[in-house]
């Protein structure tokens, strides 16, 4: 099984690198019947179809890594360790979760939930692949251009009880509290994904994954924005169905965005 697919830049090649890692949906066969068939099929806190907002990124000379797996099998946006990135009392799941982000258990029994050696292998097999391929392109693109930026993409339910009682906006862009990219790219990211009618947060509820807090490094040159969105920004109010007229509007900004970052890049 392909761990992540890769969607080569189709236009000269510019230094963003776009990661979708939780889009992906399948599981290894060797642990697919150890989940609830209930909750393998309906796969709740899956980032759905978000890697369909940025098809046109090859066209702008943007490489995409969508991972393929599901985020139940291995999170690859959670620390190595399981260290929780935030402290504020909120549902966080671990790297290898037991739980979807309502609690609810997603393994058949206890006896199927990973221990450590099977953390460990999960991690061995499946997580620091796509680091290091993520790595690699990013080396590429720094040793070509002097610079480069890891984009990193994602979608949530329009509600989540478990991490904030209230809606979410309708995209966060994170940075760590502005620690992972260069002042010029945060603002001029923001100003790309404000130039719409969306509502958009800076660093709240979100403030970056594992991997833009990981890979993120402006004194060299290495720079990582995450951006989060409403699932209902782009499908249907049952979060389930991809809606093409709305994802139309989202596509367009995002382009907009990347337009812009791409302009901020080069100068």
């Amino acid at each position: 099984m392909n761990l992540f697919k890769i969607t080569e830049a189709k236009a000269p090649i510019v230094p963003i690198i776009i990661s979708v890692p939780h889009s992906g949906t399948k599981f290894p066969s060797a642990i697919k019947k150890q989940y609830k068939k209930r909750m393998r099929t309906h796969l709740d806190d899956t980032d759905w179809f978000v890697h369909r907002l940025y098809e046109f990124a090859p066209s702008l000379g943007i490489t995409v890594v969508k991972a393929n797996l599901s985020r139940w099998v291995i999170d690859l946006n959670r620390d190595p360790k399981s260290v929780p990135l935030y402290n504020d009392n909120r549902l966080i799941t671990s790297n290898t979760p037991i739980t979807d982000f309502y609690g609810n258990k997603i393994y058949k029994s206890q006896e199927f939930e990973p221990d450590q050696n099977e953390i460990k292998r999960r991690l061995d097999t499946y997580y620091w692949p796509y680091y290091k391929q993520l790595k690699t392109l990013i080396e590429d693109r720094k040793n070509q251009f002097g610079k480069v930026l890891l984009w990193d993409a994602h979608s949530i339910r329009h509600k989540v009880s478990t991490i904030q009682k209230d809606p979410f906006p309708d995209m966060i862009l994170g940075n760590n509290d502005e620690k992972t990219a260069s002042p010029e790219l945060i603002t001029s990211a923001l100003h790309g994904l404000k130039s719409g009618t969306f509502e958009i947060n800076h660093n709240s509820p979100f403030k970056g994954g594992h991997i833009t807090r990981y890979f993120g490094n402006p004194e060299n040159n290495i720079h990582t924005l995450q951006l989060e969105m409403n699932k209902i920004l782009y499908m249907d109010d049952n979060e389930v169905t991809y809606n093409e007229e709305r994802a139309k509007k989202v596509q367009h900004i995002l382009q907009h965005t990347m337009e812009r970052l791409i302009e901020t890049l080069q100068k």
